[in-house]
């Protein structure tokens, strides 16, 4: 695919300022990460992911943004090891079956296709971690967003961590509290509103949004944050008496839910915010919402600036604990470890 030298600098100077930030992220170990580690080893790696994702996408339009979220759930929990991906077994319980992930994290076939074709060219050499990242930067290419290199490098932990997953950031909670998530793994504000951008993708279920619409922290009330149009459209796909097993889906981005651009942002600013978190960066000043909403206005503003951002935190976030060298294993089988 062919690139402008501007868009190569551009590229680069991201790399470049995100590598800057990796000591607080990992230490030595995220610094052993690199864009060219498979170019010996694999050199059809992107090729191969990307095919496969490109035949998913045909019989699945919301399978981009479900890889994409499989990576951000992977990284804040255990670090970016593959963690999620591992099935249960007698002696340890899943992070597929912790509430945040249960009947809501998909794509894993997908996963399971990519790995099984790089098997079949370079066996036993991509770990299923660094497929979760460099699928995460294609679907977000495919979707019309930015590209960005992939640090690749790492290795696949041998555990997962339910009771971990259990407290990935909720889109119910404060917007003060799920900041403070993100700074413990080093992500400042600018990179929380940035990947809170990851919304402008994909769906979700009545039941992540259902007490914004009647009953607002026990007030018997809607938000009262949220666009009267907007409540009222939102009302007639999730009536009051939704179960949680309703399959029901609304867009995350009203305007263009199928490709990655910045009209998230300025749904934020027209009171569509469809979740308690993207609409919280605006409209919770008692929450800290006078550090975001600025930025939410600036993403608004210009969709090269949430690009630059969006790319710049992809790289930060997918250094979050890594495993090189020496320490995890490439797994044969995403879903369990090596010889079990």
């Amino acid at each position: 695919m062919a690139r402008g030298p501007s868009w190569m600098a551009t590229v680069l100077a991201v790399a470049v300022c995100a590598l800057l930030g990796l000591a607080a992220l990992g230490g030595a170990r995220a610094q052993q990460l690199n864009p060219g580690y498979y170019d010996g080893s694999c050199p059809n790696l992107y090729d191969t992911t990307r095919r496969v994702i490109q035949e998913a996408r045909a019989g699945d339009p919301r399978i981009l943004a479900s890889l994409l979220r499989l990576h951000f759930h992977d990284c804040f929990v255990n670090g970016c090891d593959g963690s999620l991906l591992l099935d249960e077994t007698p002696t340890m319980a899943s992070e597929k079956a912790a509430a945040p992930n249960d009947r809501s994290a998909r794509g894993f076939e997908v996963v399971d296709a990519i790995k099984a074709a790089l098997e079949m060219t370079c066996p036993g050499i991509v770990s299923c971690a660094d497929i979760l990242a460099l699928a995460a930067e294609i679907s977000v290419e495919l979707a019309g967003g930015p590209y960005w290199r992939v640090m690749l490098g790492r290795r696949d932990g041998l555990t997962a961590n339910f009771n971990g997953a259990q407290n990935l950031p909720n889109p119910t909670e404060r917007l003060d509290e799920l900041k403070r998530k993100f700074a413990e793994f080093g992500l400042d504000d600018t990179d929380f509103v940035a990947l809170q951008g990851a919304h402008t993708l994909g769906r979700a279920q009545c039941s992540s949004f259902q007490d914004r619409l009647y009953n607002l922290s026990g007030t018997m009330r809607p938000d009262p944050t949220l666009d009267q149009a907007y409540l009222a459209e939102l009302r007639q796909r999730c009536p009051a008496a939704v179960s949680d097993d309703d399959a029901a889906l609304s867009n995350l981005d009203p305007i263009t839910p199928d490709t990655f651009d910045n009209s998230y942002y300025a749904g934020v600013q027209r009171g569509r915010g469809l979740l308690r978190s993207d609409q919280a960066m605006l409209s919770a000043p008692e929450e800290g919402a006078a550090a975001t909403a600025p930025i939410v206005g600036r993403f608004a503003a210009s969709q090269a600036d949430f690009f630059h951002s969006f790319a710049t935190a992809m790289i930060k976030m997918g250094n979050i604990a890594p495993l090189t060298g020496s320490m995890g294993e490439v797994r044969r089988n995403c879903r369990v470890v090596n010889g079990y």
